[in-house]
């Protein structure tokens, strides 16, 4: 949602988090309709969201951002290296 959001939109936000701050030191309903009506301005649920049409990717639908990391094929296993210490048990009891 961040990359939805305007510089303009920077004071409201500020203003909801004092807002919450305040709700969250000393509850209040006056407060609670308040942070409720600005979360709606800012789309944060879904409802507020399917209102303001913005759609979110679903993780199947997702790229990685880097690419996964692949062994090369001359690279050497770190764990080829491990031993049994004499009188040692390879399982844990």
């Amino acid at each position: 949602m961040a990359g939805q959001f305007l510089q303009s939109d920077i004071d409201g936000l500020g203003r909801l988090a004092v807002l919450v701050d305040e709700f969250n030191r000393k509850p209040q309903a006056k407060l609670l309709a308040e942070i409720r009506l600005q979360e709606s301005r800012f789309g944060l649920s879904p409802l507020d969201r399917s209102r303001l049409q913005w759609e979110i990717a679903r993780a199947e639908e997702t790229k990685p951002k880097t690419p996964a990391r692949r062994p090369r094929a001359d690279a050497v296993d770190p764990r080829a290296a491990l031993t049994l210490v004499a009188g040692g048990s390879p399982h844990r009891s």
